[in-house]
């Protein structure tokens, strides 16, 4: 629990820091331009790619002004020229004429007449104005035009103001139904992505160019509190309408002013029109410049090279379907903010590995990107950068905090223990240091001791070089062996291995492991020595004794020297079971505390109780004598037989044990148990026990 807490403040300390960072630069403005760059990558791979149809563009475009040049009407056009196009589009809901018409024409009043007759003969023509922040007195015919145009006095408190306005001549304001602002200025790095409402001008709301239609045909509503359209309300960004760009080249229908008007003109001498005229109605249809040298190219958040014409009609039908983008409230990117720095100050400072760190960064980043791709698809605009701002700040503050402050401990624990440790183990100290303060705690852990027989006599009679790589060689295989099988490796006593499981880490396989390794070691040892009779070295024998129970784990000893390791009564059995493998020459020992928790995982036979040298109380022993899934049908055998046979002995059926124990020996010459045994039934058959207690063997050596 102290462990938790300590690691949880830290995170929250972390956590804390790098949120008010990332808010800090963020909100700075310094990542504006990075959130518009994020803002256009999402718009360009995740927006629907076309529109919906209802709006359908005509476009001035440089195949027109090339048409009409070789009929010898050159640009700037008579302005008569767009009144069989007027016409053509009568059908249409409403006509969005997106050239400036604020001078009368260099062609004369006529051609302004003809125009206007058109204008006005149509009846769905909307015009645009174009505010502008200069100083002018506007005439009374100025004055009654805009305020026939402007919106009714509920409608939301402009934010953007302007002085004047340039309006269309006078002949065309009394004929058109309609106009709206179309000056509109792009984000700070000149890409439009947003579009006002209205703007104010003096005590009267201008629309913008195409609002004055939705609000006639109250397909747009409006109170004090703000616009409603498509039957839900509008979310604006910074006061303006966050436009769904669509990502095709060609998301509206697009129709070339030459193609139209030659189509009038085919209609209205009695030939079949390559445009049918029934095409445009019902729709709203948007005329503009979109010639490469008439200056109306404005870039979006899906083209670099785009025209203010696509933005109106992007506008257009955005608020006729509900299509534009909602910007996702400020209180849930805050927090979205926060828990990613939460999770990542957490996992950062509780995994070390350089590895899982950068893996966990990876996944987390791709993570937000996918949450907010989800999101930002379906039409809601998630600030972009923030999140993953959030996620750098606190990731580099608590990679920075864990290896400036905790590094220099983990790299001593790694120093310290990844020798004699398992990989594992050495994470799991790595995740909680304070399992290696000075000090102990009372655990269950198994002991395992490894020893050398016979190893003074073996030294006595070779050179030291020798000796010292017989030792080497044996000590190096074992703790190799004990590692790999989770153990901990406590000491080297001479030409005696101490090894432990259960602490730091418990697994629940301890025991299992445990004797998986003295297994190990003793098929290690014949590889060992096959290289020494080799080489001329003698061979050599283990000892192994195993004993599971309560001991103090931790580090001990004092302020100057002291060890990661175990002591107890646990220890000093396991010891004892090592140097009783002599009295039945057998390999490995283990108590039935260990013995019981392994289950079915090996063979092993019991060789009864003992009372070993400083111990008042008998032990059950075992030996392992191999895996499970052994196919020594010897060693299966010899196992069956040694049940039977000490099952007789403790029966007291000495003459049936003396035949059992003989049909060992007969597999076996040199199974020590079996021999012991056959000794002891004789003797009770000649003398029977008289005295309780004739099944515990006591030891009287160490």
């Amino acid at each position: 629990m102290v462990s938790f807490g300590k690691g949880l403040r830290k995170a929250l300390l972390i956590t804390s820091v790098s949120f008010a960072i990332s808010l800090a630069l963020c909100f700075s403005g310094l990542m504006t331009d990075f959130e518009y760059g994020a803002y256009d990558l999402y718009s360009r791979h995740l927006n629907p790619p076309k529109a919906s149809g209802d709006v359908v563009i005509v476009r001035v475009d440089q195949q027109s002004i090339d048409a009409l040049s070789d009929q010898f009407i050159t640009w700037p056009w008579p302005r008569q020229i767009y009144a069989p196009i007027f016409e053509y589009l009568s059908q249409a809901d409403a006509v969005f004429f997106d050239i400036l018409t604020t001078e009368p024409s260099s062609y004369g009043v006529e051609d302004d007449t003809v125009l206007a007759n058109a204008v006005q003969g149509a009846g769905n023509v909307y015009l645009p104005v174009f505010l502008s922040r200069a100083a002018r007195n506007p005439g009374r015919g100025e004055r009654e035009f805009l305020a026939r145009i402007s919106l009714p006095r509920n409608a939301p408190r402009p934010r953007l103001s302007y002085s004047s306005a340039i309006l269309p001549i006078s002949e065309l304001r009394s004929a058109c139904r309609g106009a709206g602002n179309v000056m509109i200025q792009p984000d700070s790095d000149g890409v439009y992505r947003k579009v006002p409402l209205d703007f104010g001008l003096g005590e009267d709301i201008i629309p913008h160019f195409i609002i004055g239609y939705l609000a006639k045909q109250r397909l747009l509503t409006m109170n004090e509190a703000g616009f409603s359209a498509a039957g839900k309300r509008i979310a604006l960004s910074d006061d303006r309408l966050l436009l769904r760009f669509y990502a095709s080249e060609r998301p509206f229908p697009v129709f070339s002013a030459a193609d139209l008007l030659q189509s009038s003109l085919d209609l209205r001498e009695g030939r079949k029109p390559a445009i049918d005229r029934s095409l445009f109605k019902g729709k709203k249809v948007f005329i503009g410049l979109t010639a490469a040298g008439l200056y109306d190219l404005k870039p979006t958040a899906v083209s670099s090279l785009s025209t203010g014409v696509l933005v109106h009609a992007t506008a257009m039908d955005n608020l006729l379907h509900g299509t534009w983008m909602v910007p996702l409230s400020r209180f849930f990117t805050l927090l979205f903010m926060l828990v990613v720095c939460g999770i990542a100050s957490w996992f950062i400072l509780s995994h070390p590995s350089l590895v899982a760190n950068l893996a966990f960064v990876g996944g987390v980043a791709a993570l937000v990107a996918g949450i907010l791709a989800v999101l930002f698809r379906n039409g809601i605009y998630p600030r972009i950068i923030p999140p993953f701002m959030a996620l750098g700040a606190s990731a580099l503050l608590a990679a920075a905090y864990s290896y400036a402050i905790e590094g220099k401990e983990r790299r001593f624990v790694r120093r310290a223990f990844s020798q004699y440790m398992d990989e594992t183990i050495v994470q799991h100290l790595l995740k909680n240091p304070e399992l290696i303060r000075p000090g102990g705690r009372r655990q269950r852990v198994t002991v395992f001791f490894l020893d050398i027989a016979g190893f003074t006599p073996i030294a006595e009679n070779l050179p030291a070089e020798d000796t010292a790589e017989i030792l080497y060689t044996v000590l190096n295989a074992f703790t190799e062996v004990i590692i790999r099988n989770h153990g901990v490796i406590d000491k080297y006593i001479g030409d005696c291995i101490m090894a432990f499981w259960g602490a730091p880490l418990k697994t629940g396989n301890d025991e299992t492991d445990a004797c998986h390794a003295a297994l190990g070691c003793l098929e290690a040892l014949e590889e060992i020595n096959r290289n020494f009779r080799a080489r001329g070295l003698p061979s050599v024998a283990v000892r192994i004794g195993i004993h599971s129970g309560d001991a103090v784990v931790g580090n001990l000893g004092s302020e100057r020297l002291f060890d990661y390791t175990v002591v107890g009564d646990t220890v000093n059995l396991a010891s004892r079971l090592e140097s009783a493998n002599r009295f039945f020459g057998t390999r490995i020992m283990t108590s039935i505390d260990t013995r019981e928790r392994t289950g079915t995982s090996f063979v092993a036979r019991e060789l009864g109780m003992m009372e070993v040298k400083g111990k008042s109380r008998p032990v059950t022993i075992y030996e392992i004598m191999a895996a499970s899934d052994t196919e020594d049908s010897p060693v299966i055998e010899k196992a069956g037989l040694h049940r039977q046979a000490l099952s007789c002995y403790y029966g007291k059926q000495w003459h049936e044990a003396v035949l059992l124990f003989d049909r060992i020996l007969e597999i076996d010459r040199e199974d020590g148990v079996a021999a012991w045994y056959g000794q002891r039934c004789r003797e009770f058959l000649r003398n029977p026990p008289a005295n309780e207690g004739w099944q515990v063997i006591k030891m009287k050596e160490k």
